[in-house]
């Protein structure tokens, strides 16, 4: 690939790419925190090396060549946080931002000496499907547990968001991935649930609860 800042374009472009696969200049600039000047010009590049196809005032999308560039560095950071929880010992809540520096070594063999290490591992700390080396994820089935009907008993599979914030919460409560709950009661007002984990009633706001997805 190239820098640094080309790759973290081409994944926030994945990441944002959704069902049409288009990312509009303003989007684009928002999420990187740059000007849009800066993202028409990084655009050009990336055009220049077939990982994007744009269309002035339009939006970008990634061509095969980008998309697989983009599922090679999302890779890279979910087997690193993997290895940074499962071997190193750090919280999945801290794992986040030095993944991040960790998905631009360009080292084939380094990854997949990690992979091996893990086990070949299919999610990331966060529940999140790992690419493998041809670039292909899982199937994802699963559902908010903001969906799920009273008196089910489900499996806490992932999360939708991992920053920071957020997992601290979790912590707070006592959720992780892996967990096995019943949905006791909605409360109708504020969509909020009540939940029994191990015999134990936990109140989670519909915030968090379109957030955690189950199975």
């Amino acid at each position: 690939m190239g820098s640094l800042t080309e790759e973290n374009y081409i994944k926030s472009i994945y990441s944002l790419s959704g069902e049409t696969g288009e990312v509009s200049f303003t989007d684009l600039a928002r999420k990187l925190e740059v000007k849009l000047p800066t993202v028409n010009s990084m655009v050009k590049k990336l055009a220049v090396k077939k990982m994007i196809v744009y269309a002035p005032y339009k939006g970008v999308k990634l061509t095969e060549k980008g998309k697989k560039e983009a599922l090679s560095i999302i890779r890279k950071h979910r087997l690193a946080e993997l290895f940074l929880v499962k071997v190193m010992g750090l919280g999945w809540e801290e794992v986040h931002d030095i993944a991040e520096q960790l998905e631009h070594v360009n080292s084939a063999r380094f990854y997949d000496r990690m992979d091996e290490l893990l086990n070949f591992p299919k999610a990331d700390p966060h529940g999140e499907p790992i690419p493998d080396t041809d670039g292909k994820l899982p199937a994802k089935k699963r559902i908010a547990l903001s969906e799920v009907a009273e008196g089910k008993t489900v499996k806490i599979i992932a999360v939708s968001v991992d920053e920071k914030p957020f997992l601290d919460l979790l912590n707070i409560k006592r959720i992780h991935i892996g967990d096995t709950i019943t949905i006791q009661k909605r409360e109708p007002f504020d969509g909020s649930l009540a939940i029994l984990k191990s015999g134990h009633e936990i109140i989670l706001s519909q915030q968090v609860t379109e957030r955690l997805f189950v199975e």
